[in-house]
């Protein structure tokens, strides 16, 4: 492991400025993913910067109802949060799916945000991968990817994104704040992470330096009726082979409302924004649903070994709609 130095800070303006001196610099949160990718020697800071003593660990309700999550709140804490589970269920869901509950005693939303892919072939450094070492080649093309995407890949890579609470926090339309050198800025969670295109290291629009402060979720009166479902090899903890969050407002048997994000299906949560717009001011049935699911799936393209997930998603974004519009039956 490369030498590396390591320093606590208690104040943003602190964090930012050992953040802008340093480009070899990473924040350390809970460490349940740079921490491994420092062992396998993928990632190698120079510096780690402590971030768990900011005065970032609260979760606040905003104006209208929406929510404010600080960067240091842990997952444990974003998914028993009586708030969260009133409002945005999926979202907590969403997090209690992922990991274990150790690891998400540990683990913090602004860490979350910035995990990276489980691509064996980007975690492990004797591979070439276009993600880790740019212009090696994608090996999972020609390799092992039956986890691989369905949406959104290039030539480039083909990896996905393992996040479960960056898909719900995906359908709210959340917002990443963060803090810089020249002062505090957001991002739309749709602009945060980059399309792959040719640059598959480049992962998200962060600026340089920058700190992830908080995430702002949006009122949201749809996200009350809303679930997670994932769907994996095995039924204890593991990283997702399909998953959707979804919310629906039917009225009078027809959609009046619906959000959608789909993840393991590409490199970045995927908001399923055609199938929301099919669905909108329709009849909310099974036949309505499939539809909308094979809209959006229509511009998947699979691989010898994954085209698989075409079909679980269909059936996902099918049974989860059906199981959300029986209930707002009852």
């Amino acid at each position: 492991m490369r030498e590396f130095g390591y320093q606590r800070v208690f104040d943003v303006p602190g964090a930012v400025a050992l953040l802008g001196s340093d480009p070899d610099g990473r924040c350390l949160g809970g460490g349940t993913n740079l921490v491994d990718l420092m062992k396998a020697g993928v990632e190698r800071p120079a510096l780690l910067i402590d971030v768990r003593e900011l005065p970032l660990g609260r979760i606040e309700v905003t104006d209208g109802g929406g929510l404010r999550i600080g960067a240091t709140v842990t997952n444990s804490e974003l998914a028993a949060h009586p708030e969260v589970r009133r409002h945005y269920p999926a979202l907590a869901q969403a997090v209690l799916s992922g990991a274990s509950g150790q690891l998400r005693n540990m683990a913090t939303i602004g860490g979350n945000l910035l995990q990276r892919t489980r691509c064996g072939y980007f975690t492990d450094s004797a591979k070439p991968c276009n993600k880790r070492v740019p212009g090696s080649g994608c090996p999972a093309i020609e390799g092992e990817h039956h986890n691989h995407a369905i949406l959104g890949a290039s030539e480039h890579c083909v990896a996905i994104h393992p996040s479960d609470m960056g898909v719900a926090l995906t359908a709210f339309d959340a917002v990443v704040e963060y803090e810089t050198a020249d002062g505090p800025g957001e991002l739309p969670l749709a602009e945060f992470y980059l399309p792959v295109a040719d640059t598959p290291y480049l992962e998200t629009a962060l600026p340089p330096g920058a700190l992830i402060t908080g995430i702002a979720l949006p009122p949201a009166p749809v996200a009350a009726h809303s679930r997670y479902r994932k769907v994996r090899e095995r039924a204890s903890y593991a990283f997702a082979i399909g998953s959707i969050a979804a919310a629906l407002d039917v009225q009078d048997g027809v959609v009046r409302e619906v959000r959608l994000a789909f993840g393991a299906v590409a490199s970045r949560p995927w908001r399923a924004r055609e199938a929301e717009r099919v669905l909108t001011g329709g009849p909310a049935d099974a036949a309505a649903f499939a539809a909308a699911a094979d809209a959006e799936l229509a511009a998947a393209e699979t691989l010898p070994h994954n085209g698989y997930k075409v079909t679980l998603m269909r059936n996902l974004v099918v049974a989860l709609l059906t199981e959300l519009t029986e209930e707002a039956a009852r």
